[in-house]
């Protein structure tokens, strides 16, 4: 499931800053956790938008969070605020997108250009909040010549204006980082083909395969150029990586060498840099140090992912790791992990990786989850280190 990501209302009022141990200087210790410093403190950063926005939405916020804010269930939980800042866009010269929606709950997508037009259509979750595609824009080889030109007719630029806008309402939270449009070949799984179609392409036709990566390469120059110049100073490939569907062969021959390529760029502007592993990762623990980032993002261990804590450290090694603690032992309505294990979980994970660990939970807590169980660990971790 892809989650589509929205504006949260912020009240302009200030928050419980003055609570004690409500928070910390958030900049300042994600900063120093990149930089190979000591933080001082676990720097607490659960990504919560998702369940807010679904319990808003069906008017079922616990108490005392009903009338709260997205930022009050920050302040709640003891919780730092990750992605923010973010002013990347782009648009078009001459390509149209227009978009329908034939029953409420399905969204159709059509680029319209010269040389022909290309269709998608996304299904949305009963909220409106998160979807998936039901149909790729890429059904044939001929839509690559299409789709070529939409990258090719793309203008990339930098919103100023809503990067100062987030730092007024969130700069206390933590420090302004951003994901931006995958990889060529991972955009193809994820976003334009399916991985069926991708796989079977990559093997029917692969000279055309290889003419769109370089049109796509040379197409996403123009996006990382804005990158390199932004203010933000953390940078996610927000790839999705999953090794059931990501093999250590398309790793090593199709990513890895983009991903060092840009890797080099933006870290030569002086950018902090993590990746989005959030999948099954055992099949690629030997390959994740492949690339020059600085951290891996949603890495899941057991009972939720496929490895262990341990592997996963010997697997990273001095790289940061983003989150961690499994989101299921956060549904108690679900699963049966108790609190005793959860907090456990927690402090493997600071014992392990500290002071290269910004904790969360991996990948995001589902709607249904307990919020006292989040608040538990944004109190535990003020008192350890």
């Amino acid at each position: 499931m892809t989650i589509r990501y929205f504006n949260c209302h912020i009240s302009s009022r200030p928050h419980r800053q003055d609570e004690p141990g409500a928070f910390r200087d958030f900049h300042e210790m994600a900063m120093a956790i990149f930089a190979g410093r000591d933080p001082g403190a676990v720097l607490w950063q659960p990504r919560l938008d998702f369940w807010y926005a679904v319990n808003k939405k069906r008017g079922t916020l616990p108490e005392p969070l009903g009338e709260a804010d997205i930022l009050d269930v920050y302040d709640y939980c003891h919780a730092s605020v990750r992605y923010f800042g973010d002013g990347l866009r782009v648009r078009y010269k001459n390509v149209q997108v227009t978009e329908t929606w034939p029953d409420g709950k399905s969204c159709r997508t059509v680029w319209e250009t010269p040389l022909g037009v290309l269709t998608s259509l996304t299904r949305y979750d009963a909220w409106g909040l998160s979807s998936h595609l039901v149909g790729y824009r890429v059904k044939k080889p001929e839509d690559f010549k299409i789709l070529e030109f939409i990258l090719k007719d793309e203008e990339w630029y930098w919103d100023q204006a809503a990067y100062e806008q987030d730092m007024q309402q969130l700069g206390a939270y933590g420090t302004p980082q951003l994901f931006f449009r995958r990889s060529p070949i991972q955009r193809l799984i994820v976003e334009d083909m399916g991985f069926e179609s991708t796989i079977y392409a990559l093997y029917d036709y692969p000279d055309i395969i290889q003419h769109y990566v370089e049109v796509a390469t040379a197409a996403d120059d123009a996006m990382y150029q804005v990158l390199c110049d932004c203010p933000a100073p953390i940078l996610n490939f927000g790839e999705n990586i999953d090794g059931s569907l990501d093999s250590p062969d398309i790793w090593q021959k199709h990513l890895v060498p983009y991903y060092r390529r840009r890797t080099e760029q933006l870290k030569a502007a002086g950018k902090f840099v993590h990746i989005h592993v959030d999948g099954a990762m055992r099949p690629l623990l030997p390959y994740l140090r492949e690339s020059p980032w600085d951290g891996i993002e949603a890495a899941t261990p057991i009972p939720q992912g496929d490895v262990t804590l341990e592997e996963i450290k010997a697997a990273l090694g001095d790289l940061v790791l983003l989150d961690g603690i499994p989101a299921l032992y956060f549904v108690p309505s679900l699963y049966s992990y108790s609190v005793d294990e959860l907090v456990t979980c927690a402090k493997e994970l600071v014992d392990l990786f500290y002071p290269r660990l910004v904790l969360g939970i991996s990948d995001e807590i589902p709607p249904d989850a307990d919020i006292e169980r989040v608040r538990l660990i944004g109190q535990l971790v003020q008192e350890l280190v």
